[in-house]
C-alpha cells in the first residue's frame, strides 16, 4: 500500500511540473496586455514576471518618484508587451502604453454611458483649450461654459467636470464639451425652480449681468429682471450703484408669466413703501433736514430718508430773484434745511422751501420802504427789459426800462446802467405777495411833459434835430434836451414810390415844423411836409413882393403919360 501510494504522489509532481512547464510556453503576443508581477527592482528598471519563460523588462523612466518609492516586490502591474524577446532573451514590456490603452478604454466607456470624467486645462490653444483627461483632449471654445468666455488665459490650471462628445482611438482624437453638463445642470435647476416658482414667493439669486435699465438675477437655471424701479424706494441713478455681477441677493417674485417665461423681481417690495406714512411724518409747514441727491436745471432733489425725495425749486431757494442755476446754492451731498411747502403722496411729490427757513424780508420792505421814497442798491444783473438792484434787506427791485427816461427812446438798460454800478432810484409799487419792488429811474427828476416840453416845443414852429431811428412808418428825431420827436411817412413830404431810407439817414440834420405836442402821450408830431410848404410860401411870399414894388412904378408912370394935361398924341 504505501509503495502504491508514493508512485501516485510522483506522478502528480510530474503532472504539475509539466503543467506549469506549459504554462511557460503559452501564447504571448506583441501588443496585448497582460497583469504580471513584480520580482525584481533596481535602479534603472524593473523586472516583471508575466508566467513567460522569462521576465519582462520595464524602464524606471515610466514611472515616477512617488510610483517606484510605493512599489514593492510581489506588486501586480498591467504591462503592455512591447517585443517578445530582445536579443538577450527578455521581454520588452511597457507599462506607458498599458495606462494609455487602459485610458482609451475607459474613456470609450465613458462615452457609451456619457459618464463625466475630470480634465485639467493645460493651455490655450486656436479654436479652444487642451486638456488633460489621462490623454491629452480638445475642449472647442464654445464648449467652454454657457456664455463666452472672456479671460481663457485664467482658466489654464483648473480642473473641470466634463464630457466626452467625439473619441477616435486610431486617430488619438477625443473632444470634451463642459457646456453640455452646464446645460444639463441649469435644466435640472430649472424644472426644480419652475415648478415652485409663484408670484410674491421670496428667493435666493445670483447677479449674472447689469444693464442701464435692470440687473439680471439667476434664480436656478432660469434669469428674472430686477427692474432700476423696483430695487428701491428712493432714486437709484444706476444699478451698478447697488449690485456687481456676482452678488448674492434675496428679491421677491413681483410675476411669473409661464407662457412666455419671463419674471419680474423686486427688491424695494420687500420693505413697506415709505410714501404709505409721508403726509402726518412731513406736514406742511414743518421743516427737516436732508441731503442732495441730485441738481436739475430747475431744482435740487432732497432725500428726507431712503424712498422719500421732495423738491426745492429754484425760485424757492433765495429771496432774491437772481438764482438761476440751483448749483450756485447747493451741491450733491450737501445737508440742507427746508420747510414743507405742499405734500401730495398719490404722485409722491413733495415740494420744499429753502427760502421759508429764513426771515422774509417782505415781511419789512413795506415799513422800510414807503411808496415814493427814494433807495439805494447796486446793480446786480440787466436784462433787455430793464435792471435788478440789489438792496440791503437781500432783495431785488426792477427798473423797468419803461421808467428810465422821461425823453430818450433806451433800447437797452446798458445805456444807462452797469454791472456793480451804485444807484438812486424811487419807489414806485410794492407787490409782497408776488414778492415784487417796482423801482422808477426818471421819476427822480420832474416830468418834463408837465410844463418844460408844451412850453418849450410850440405848435406850428420849426425845430432842428438828428434822425436817430428810421422805421416803415416814419422817422425819429432827436431834439433839443433828448427829446424825441416822430415824422410820420404821411408828413415826411415823399413822392408815391420813395421810400423813407432813401431820403433820410441816421444822424442826419433835419428841420421840421411842430404839428401837435401831446402832454398825455408824451409824443411830438413833425412834419416835413409842412415844413416844406412854409418854406415855398415863404419863398413865393418874398419874390412877389419883390415883383409887386416894380410894378406899381411902372404903372404909374403909364398912367402919368397917358393923362398927363396938354398932352396931344398927335403931337406927340
Amino acid at each position: 500500500m504505501n509503495i502504491g501510494s508514493n508512485q501516485t504522489d510522483e506522478q502528480l509532481d510530474r503532472g504539475a511540473l509539466a503543467a506549469l512547464y506549459e504554462e511557460t510556453f503559452r501564447n504571448i503576443d506583441e501588443g496585448t496586455i497582460i497583469e504580471g508581477r513584480v520580482v525584481a527592482l533596481s535602479k534603472d528598471r524593473v523586472v516583471v514576471d508575466i508566467g513567460y519563460k522569462s521576465e519582462g523588462i520595464i524602464l524606471a523612466d515610466q514611472f515616477s518618484n512617488e510610483e517606484l518609492q510605493a512599489l514593492k516586490l510581489g506588486d501586480k502591474l498591467k504591462v503592455y508587451i512591447e517585443e517578445r524577446e530582445d536579443a538577450e532573451g527578455n521581454l520588452i514590456l511597457s507599462k506607458e502604453k498599458a495606462d494609455k490603452m487602459k485610458v482609451w478604454e475607459e474613456l470609450e466607456k465613458a462615452f457609451k454611458e456619457e459618464k463625466t470624467v475630470e480634465g485639467r486645462i493645460l493651455s490655450r490653444i486656436k479654436g479652444g483649450m487642451m486638456v488633460d483627461i489621462g490623454v491629452k483632449a480638445f475642449l472647442p471654445g464654445s464648449q467652454i461654459d454657457l456664455h463666452p468666455v472672456r479671460d481663457l488665459d485664467g482658466l489654464v490650471g483648473k480642473s473641470f467636470p466634463l464630457k466626452v462628445i467625439k473619441i477616435n482611438q486610431r486617430r488619438g482624437n477625443v473632444v470634451v464639451s463642459r457646456r453640455v453638463l452646464l446645460e444639463e445642470s441649469r435644466d435640472k435647476k430649472r424644472q426644480t425652480t419652475l415648478s415652485t416658482l409663484k408670484d410674491g414667493q421670496l428667493i435666493q439669486g445670483t447677479v449674472k449681468n447689469i444693464t442701464d435699465y435692470g440687473a439680471f438675477i439667476d434664480l436656478g437655471g432660469i434669469d428674472g429682471l430686477l427692474h432700476i424701479t423696483d430695487m428701491s424706494w428712493g432714486r437709484v441713478n444706476h444699478p451698478s450703484e447697488l449690485f456687481m455681477v456676482g452678488d448674492k441677493v434675496e428679491v421677491m417674485v413681483l410675476k411669473y408669466d409661464r407662457d412666455s417665461g419671463r419674471i419680474s423681481l423686486g427688491l424695494k417690495q420687500k420693505g413697506s413703501d415709505p410714501w404709505t406714512h409721508v403726509a402726518t411724518k412731513y406736514p406742511v409747514s414743518s421743516r427737516i433736514r436732508g441731503r442732495v441727491v441730485s441738481l436739475t436745471d430747475y431744482g435740487a432733489f432732497v432725500e428726507l430718508e431712503p424712498g422719500v425725495e421732495g423738491l426745492v425749486h429754484v425760485s424757492e431757494m433765495s429771496w432774491s430773484h437772481d438764482v438761476r442755476y440751483p448749483s450756485r446754492m447747493v451741491s450733491v451731498g450737501d445737508q440742507v434745511e427746508a420747510a414743507v411747502l405742499n405734500v401730495d403722496p398719490a404722485s409722491r411729490k413733495i415740494s420744499l422751501g429753502m427760502k421759508q427757513v429764513a426771515p422774509n424780508p417782505w415781511d419789512t420792505v413795506a415799513e422800510k420802504h414807503q411808496v415814493g421814497s427814494r433807495i439805494e442798491g447796486r446793480v446786480k444783473s440787466l436784462t433787455d427789459f430793464g435792471a435788478f438792484i440789489g438792496l440791503d434787506e437781500g432783495i431785488d427791485g426792477l427798473i423797468h426800462i419803461s421808467d428810465m427816461s422821461w425823453t430818450k427812446h433806451i433800447k437797452h438798460p446798458a445805456e444807462l446802467f452797469k454791472k456793480g454800478q451804485k444807484v438812486e432810484a424811487v419807489v414806485l409799487r410794492i407787490d409782497k405777495e408776488k414778492e415784487r419792488l417796482s423801482l422808477g429811474y426818471k421819476q427822480l427828476t420832474r416830468d418834463p411833459w408837465e410844463e418844460e416840453i408844451p412850453n418849450r416845443y410850440k405848435p406850428g414852429t420849426e425845430v432842428t434835430g438828428k434822425a436817430i431811428k428810421i422805421t416803415d412808418f416814419g422817422v425819429f428825431v432827436e431834439l433839443e434836451g433828448g427829446v424825441e420827436g416822430l415824422i410820420h411817412i404821411s408828413e415826411a413830404g415823399l413822392g408815391p414810390q420813395a421810400r423813407l431810407e432813401e431820403k433820410f439817414k441816421v444822424q442826419a440834420e433835419i428841420t421840421a415844423k411842430i404839428l401837435k405836442v401831446d402832454r398825455g402821450e408824451r409824443k411830438i408830431a413833425l412834419s416835413l411836409r409842412e415844413q416844406q410848404l412854409d418854406s415855398e410860401r415863404k419863398q413865393i411870399d418874398e419874390y412877389q413882393a419883390a415883383q409887386g414894388e416894380v410894378d406899381q412904378s411902372l404903372g404909374r408912370s403909364a398912367k402919368k403919360t397917358e393923362k398927363s394935361p396938354g398932352s396931344n398924341s398927335e403931337e406927340t
